[in-house]
C-alpha cells in the first residue's frame, strides 16, 4: 500500500476539494492516506487519517509556525509522496524534494492575479507582490514532480509535461437529497453559498433582492461566512436585510438542504482577473440539483451557461439586471425548472467529479509505479 499525504495550512478539514474529493477519492482506491490541516481537535477514525496542526491567530503564524508545524507532523509520516494545497507552502514543496520525497503542487487559484484582488496588500504593493509569486510559483514547478491546476487558464502558467487539469467539477448526487420539494412547489428562495465578500457581489445581490416586488415574497439565503468579518454589521444595517436569511457556515448537508428547496442559485462574482477564468465551484453545485443559475456575464462562463442553457447572464456590477433575471425566473417557472433540468444533464454527461478523479488516479499510478 503505498502512503501519501496531502497537507494545507489554509483550508478547513472538510474542504469539498481536499478532503471529500481528493482525498477520499485516493483512499478508495486503496492509497494509505493522511491528511495534514489545522483543526481544534481529532475527528473519529475513517479512511482518511487526519493529523491535525493548531490553528494559526494570525496571517503570519499561517505563513510561520503553522507551516512548519505542518512539515514537522508530514514528514514523520514517511510517505512517497506528498501533496500540498498552499502556496505559502512552496518552501516546504522544495524542502521535501531535497529529502528525496515526490512532491505534487496542487493550485487551486491563479495566485498572481487574485493578489491583484487582496485588500490586506496595499494597492502600492499588489503588482510587485504577484510579479514576486509568480517567480516563486515558477521556481517550484521546475523541481516538483506534478503541478495539478484546478483550471485549464491555471495549467497554462506552468510545464506542460508535468500539469494535469483536474477540475472542481461536483460529485455526482453528492447535494441531492432522497426527497427534494418539487421544483415547481418551492418557495421563492435565492440562494448563494460560498465566501461572502464584496468582490464577490454581496453588495449588488443584497440590493438586487431588495428591489423585488413585494408581492414575490423572495428571499435571499445565503450559506458561507464574511470576508472580512466586519461586512456582516454593514450589511445588516441596509433596510433590504429585511430579506436576506443568513445561515452562517454550512456542512455538506446544510448545503445539500438549502439547495433541495431553492428556486434560484447565484453566481454573480465581480469582473477581476482572478474570476475571469476561474470555474466557480457553486455554479456546477447549483446546476447538479438542478436550479436555474443567474450568474455573471464572463466569455467562460457564457460558454457555459448559454451551451448548457442552465440559466441566465447579467453584469454582476447592475444590481437591477441581477433583480430582473431573478424575477424573470420566479416568474416563469416552468422555463426556469427546463432550464434547471438541462444544467443537471450537463453536469452527468461533461462536468463531474468521476471524470477529474480519472485524471487524479492517473497521476497517482505514474508517480508510484
Amino acid at each position: 500500500m503505498h502512503t501519501i499525504v496531502h497537507i494545507t495550512s489554509v483550508h478547513p478539514l472538510f474542504d469539498t476539494r481536499i478532503y471529500y474529493k481528493e482525498c477520499s477519492t485516493l483512499a478508495r482506491a486503496g492509497y494509505k492516506t493522511t491528511l495534514v490541516v489545522p483543526y481544534e481537535e481529532v475527528p473519529g477514525k475513517g479512511m482518511i487519517t487526519i493529523r491535525i496542526v493548531p490553528k494559526p491567530r494570525s496571517r503570519l503564524g499561517r505563513f510561520t509556525q503553522t507551516a512548519w508545524q505542518a512539515y514537522r507532523i508530514a514528514l514523520r509520516e514517511n510517505a512517497q509522496v506528498y501533496h500540498f494545497h498552499d502556496p505559502e507552502l512552496i518552501g516546504i514543496g522544495l524542502s521535501l524534494k531535497l529529502r528525496g520525497k515526490k512532491v505534487i503542487y496542487d493550485v487551486h487559484e491563479d495566485l498572481p492575479r487574485q493578489i491583484l484582488s487582496k485588500h490586506w496588500v496595499p494597492k502600492w504593493l499588489r503588482r510587485i507582490t504577484a510579479w514576486c509569486a509568480e517567480f516563486v510559483e515558477m521556481v517550484g514547478a521546475r523541481f516538483f514532480d506534478r503541478i495539478v491546476a484546478a483550471t485549464p487558464t491555471i495549467a497554462r502558467r506552468f510545464p506542460p509535461g508535468k500539469t494535469v487539469v483536474v477540475q472542481n467539477f461536483p460529485r455526482l448526487k453528492e447535494l441531492i437529497v432522497d426527497n427534494p420539494t418539487p421544483y415547481t412547489h418551492r418557495p421563492p428562495i435565492v440562494a448563494y453559498v460560498g465566501g461572502i465578500a464584496r468582490i464577490r457581489g454581496i453588495d449588488e445581490m443584497v440590493r438586487a433582492i431588495g428591489l423585488l416586488p413585494d408581492t414575490e415574497g423572495a428571499r435571499l439565503v445565503l450559506a458561507g461566512s464574511f470576508n472580512p468579518p466586519e461586512l456582516e454589521g454593514d450589511l445588516r444595517r441596509r433596510t433590504e436585510w429585511e430579506r436576506v436569511d443568513f445561515l452562517g457556515w454550512q456542512s455538506r448537508e446544510g448545503i445539500r438542504r438549502l439547495l433541495s428547496k431553492a428556486r434560484v442559485g447565484l453566481v454573480t462574482l465581480h469582473p477581476i482577473p482572478n474570476y475571469l477564468d476561474s470555474y466557480p465551484v457553486k455554479l456546477f453545485e447549483y446546476m447538479s440539483v438542478g436550479i436555474p443559475v443567474v450568474a455573471s456575464d464572463f466569455p467562460l462562463w457564457r460558454e457555459i451557461v448559454e451551451g448548457a442553457g442552465c440559466g441566465l447572464l447579467v453584469d454582476p456590477l447592475n444590481p437591477t439586471e441581477i433583480a430582473n433575471a431573478i424575477l424573470w425566473l420566479l416568474e416563469h417557472p416552468a422555463e426556469a425548472q427546463a432550464m434547471g433540468e438541462r444544467g443537471r444533464e450537463a453536469v452527468r454527461v461533461r462536468y463531474n467529479w468521476s471524470i477529474e478523479a480519472q485524471k487524479l488516479l492517473q497521476m497517482y499510478r505514474e508517480l508510484t509505479l
